[in-house]
Order: C-alpha cells, then sequence, then structure tokens
C-alpha cells in the first residue's frame, strides 16, 4: 500500500503544476488561486480522501496550524514592508494611521459588543473574538495590495500598510482577551497589559526592526567590499533578517510581527542598489505564496460540516455585519477628510473609500490569532464556538473577496485610479 505521505507530495505536485500551467488564465477570473487551494484543501480533508488531518484521534493539533501560520505572517509582513519605499513621514502615512488608529479599533470593539449582546460571550472572550476576526491579511490581499516598488496607488499603499500592520498592533487586544479568560476581574492585570503589552511590546518591536536589521545591514555591506557574497545564497539573507529580527524580538517580548514589518521598510531604504531589494522581494514573494498554499490546504482540511452548522448562524451574523456595515462604516468614519498629496489636495473619491471598506480580508493572520489563543487556555465551549465562527469567516472571505478581487480591481484601475496616484516614486536619496 502507499504511504499516505507520497500520495500527499502527489497531490501536492499536482496541484503546483495544474495552477502554474492555468495561471494566465486563472488570473483573468473572477476566481483567486486560495480558493482552488481551499477546495483541494476540503479534498484531502475528511470529507474527501482523508490524507490530511490535524485532528488525530479526536484532538485539534493547534500547535502545527499557531508555527505555520506564524512563519507565513512574518514572510508576509516583510514583504509589504520591502514594497513601501514612501518616506517615513505621518503626512505621507496618513491613511495608514487612520486606518489603525481608527478602523482596527472600531471593528474590534463593534465586534465585541455583537459578541456580547448577540452571541452570549462575555466581555473578554467578545474582544478575543473581535482581536481574532479584526485584522485584514496581508497573505490572501495580494491582489488589492501593492504591485511593486514603483506603485503609488492610495488604495493599493492604505491596504498594504494596513496589512503589514494590523497582525501585530490587534496583538494587544488578543493578550486583552486572553488575560480576561482566566481572570474576570480586570484591576489583577490591567496595569500590566498596558505597560507592558501595549506600550513595552510596541516599542521594542519598533526598536528592534531598526536595530537589528541596521545591524545586518551595515554587516552586509562591509563583507561585500571585501568578497561579493554567492548570488545562489544572497536570497537567504533576507530570510535570515526575517528569522533573527523576530526572534531577537520575541525574546524581549516584542511585537516580532511588527518588528519584522518594519525591517522591510530599513532593508528597503538601506541600498543604493535598487536590484537588490527587488530580487529579495521576488524571492519572499514566491516563498510566501508557496507558504500560502501550505496553509490554505490546511484550513480546507480541518472544516467539518456538523460544528459549520451548528454555528452556522453565529457565524452569519458575524459575517454579514463585518463585511456589509462593520468594516465599510468604520472605512468611511476613518477616511473622513482624508485629502490626497497630489494633485492639488483632492479628497479620496467616494468610490475609493467604498473598497477601503470592502477590502477587509480575513485569513491566514486570524488563523494565528485563534491557534494562539487556543494555545493559551481558549477551550471547551467557548473554545469551539470562536474557532467555527473564525473558520466560516475566513472561508466565506476566501470565497467572496477572492471572487470580486479581479473584476472590482479591474474596474478601479480603470475608472478611479487616476485619483489616487501619489506623486512619482521617492528615490532612495530622499531616505538618507
Amino acid at each position: 500500500m502507499v504511504d499516505v505521505y507520497i500520495i500527499n507530495l502527489f497531490i501536492i505536485g499536482l496541484l503546483l503544476v495544474i495552477v502554474t500551467l492555468l495561471s494566465g488564465w486563472i488570473s483573468r477570473l473572477p476566481l483567486s488561486f486560495a480558493i482552488i487551494y481551499l477546495l483541494v484543501g476540503i479534498l484531502l480533508g475528511p470529507y474527501g480522501f482523508g490524507l490530511i488531518q490535524l485532528r488525530r484521534t479526536g484532538v485539534f493539533n493547534a500547535e502545527l496550524l499557531q508555527r505555520l501560520t506564524e512563519f507565513v505572517v512574518i514572510i508576509s509582513v516583510y514583504s509589504c514592508g520591502l514594497k513601501i519605499v514612501r518616506p517615513l513621514q505621518l503626512r505621507v502615512w496618513d491613511i495608514t494611521a487612520r486606518l489603525i488608529v481608527f478602523l482596527m479599533p472600531i471593528s474590534i470593539f463593534v465586534l465585541a459588543i455583537v459578541g456580547k449582546f448577540f452571541l452570549g460571550m462575555n466581555w473578554g472572550e467578545a474582544i478575543l473574538l473581535g482581536a481574532i476576526l479584526a485584522p485584514t491579511d496581508p497573505v490572501l490581499a495580494s491582489e488589492v495590495q501593492l504591485t511593486d516598488t514603483k506603485d503609488q496607488d492610495e488604495l493599493r499603499f492604505g491596504l498594504t500598510s494596513e496589512g503589514g500592520l494590523n497582525d501585530a498592533l490587534a496583538f494587544p487586544f488578543v493578550y486583552f482577551g486572553i488575560y480576561a479568560l482566566k481572570d474576570d476581574n480586570w484591576n489583577n492585570w490591567f496595569k500590566q497589559w498596558v505597560a507592558i503589552d501595549l506600550i513595552w511590546a510596541i516599542a521594542a518591536g519598533i526598536g528592534m526592526g531598526i536595530v537589528v536589521t541596521k545591524a545586518i545591514v551595515w554587516i552586509d555591506k562591509k563583507i561585500q567590499k571585501r568578497r561579493p557574497v554567492d548570488e545562489l545564497m544572497e536570497d537567504f539573507l533576507a530570510i535570515g533578517t526575517i528569522l533573527l529580527t523576530y526572534s531577537l524580538t520575541e525574546i524581549i517580548n516584542g511585537y516580532g510581527f511588527l518588528a519584522v514589518f518594519v525591517a522591510g521598510l530599513i532593508v528597503q531604504r538601506s541600498y543604493r542598489n535598487s536590484e537588490k531589494t527587488l530580487a529579495q522581494l521576488e524571492f519572499i514573494e514566491r516563498l510566501e505564496k508557496l507558504l500560502e498554499i501550505g496553509t490554505i490546504l490546511l484550513l480546507g482540511s480541518i472544516l467539518l460540516f456538523q460544528p459549520m452548522l451548528n454555528y452556522a448562524t453565529q457565524s452569519l451574523l458575524v459575517i454579514v455585519l463585518l463585511f456589509l456595515v462593520i468594516r465599510p462604516i468604520g472605512a468611511w468614519i476613518s477616511t473622513i477628510g482624508k485629502r490626497l498629496q497630489k494633485p492639488q489636495r483632492r479628497s479620496l473619491h467616494s468610490g475609493t473609500r467604498l473598497l477601503f471598506g470592502w477590502f477587509g480580508i480575513r485569513g491566514v493572520g486570524s488563523l494565528y490569532y485563534l491557534a494562539y489563543a487556543l494555545g493559551k487556555g481558549l477551550k471547551g465551549e467557548i473554545g469551539e464556538q470562536i474557532s467555527w465562527i473564525t473558520y466560516t469567516t475566513i472561508v466565506v472571505s476566501v470565497i467572496v473577496h477572492g471572487m470580486s478581487a479581479t473584476p472590482l480591481m479591474n474596474w478601479y484601475e480603470k475608472n478611479l485610479s487616476f485619483h489616487t496616484n501619489a506623486s512619482p516614486p521617492a528615490t532612495i536619496d530622499e531616505f538618507e
């Protein structure tokens, strides 16, 4: 009898060959690659061939899911940082600040209200649900993000920078929910949460992203002057930078996701030779696509019909409110008074504001936070409830956002992109 592992390798290899050879046609359809991976994952799961099983003997392997999604996210947020060449000035990053400072907290707390008053959760559980589902995904949102370092479109920039940052900045609220699960007397841990998980972890993430990356770049430049690195090995410098930055930041209790995003920004600004950063970006994007396949295959394989049906009404309520009410209204509020730097400080077009509201794609980041919470004490009935609401929300997001991304972005490029294109790309000298 053929080993299951060998069969898995065969199916994944076949999937890669098919989607690669047909990618020219698939990319023109209202169909994302993630939808294909999801369907194949379902076929590999318990309702298909049963070849992928994260629920052996009835126990869900949350740690495997956590570690895989953790690695996918750090690769993706670094990619987001590498794509952005704008000056590090608040006025230039105004749209990002609005999406992070206003939209994400609005999403978390309105979802928490839904959890508290409509889903029967206590405040800690409801805030945890909001923190898991509020962040947009940097992995599955590639179709609506910056296409390369020359792309200066405001919509794509906003969605890219939001995806790169909010996977880190939702973490304080995840910790808040986990603390509240263990101790419903907030006075026992609230001050520590503010000092450590809100202030220190964010500051440490930013600081380590700068310090570690600058040190690596400085060493790289010194060595390159004496003896150039083997070209076949050079791209691995990106992986090394990601892993060192992330691990050292986590060691001092900082937010590694935030540090890695900052690392991407620093690397982009540290080399006069743009070909070096472009080569890194191409390598990281290929790795990101490969990891995306594995993650969505696993998601498809863990879906079970009965529990999804048990929580279908609650999931549907969350999905409708999140996709059609909370995110769109929150995005509209967050972009009130937003004006473009150029041309002529024109107001952000209403159509663009609506697209900001629609493209709140949920995916790998939410899977990571869920798996993290499951490993930190989220269990029992509330664990099942939050898990299946999260899984269902991600599946629906993969489908509806995946099918709408291509036609909506084509419409946007044709009718609205000229309203939101910023000034020509900044040269590296502007960052010196």
